[in-house]
């Protein structure tokens, strides 16, 4: 399996990104998929997860922030990240596993991570 994340960066409070994870069509179609993030020092946090049906959750500290969607055609996840806060700052990680472990906060299978920072 195999997990390419993009769209990282630095942005002022109150500004937006998105960002990408890629995977391959099997992966993409057949198992849940989800964001994570960890800040220096803080636990890990699912951000956002979506099972092979579309189904979407958003944890509570972002919803209503961040949008979780995805691309069919490019075998593609995205997290559009809106009206960004200093607690967002992080390194986001793209996972993909069975639904009971991305549920259970332990996918096995792990993208190197894109850093997001808010100031």
């Amino acid at each position: 399996v195999q997990l390419v994340e993009s769209g990282g960066g630095s942005v002022q409070a109150g500004g937006s990104l998105t960002l990408s994870c890629t995977a391959s069509e099997s992966t993409y179609r057949s198992i849940c998929m989800a964001w994570f993030r960890q800040a220096p020092g803080s636990q890990r946090e699912t951000v956002a997860t979506v099972d092979s049906n579309g189904v979407t959750t958003v944890a509570g500290t972002v919803k209503g922030r961040f949008t979780l969607s995805k691309d069919n055609g490019r075998s593609t996840l995205y997290l559009q990240m809106n009206n960004l806060k200093t607690e967002d700052t992080a390194m986001y990680y793209c996972t993909a596993d069975v639904c009971q472990l991305i549920r259970g906060g332990i996918p096995r299978y792990w993208g190197k991570g894109t850093q997001v920072t808010v100031s």
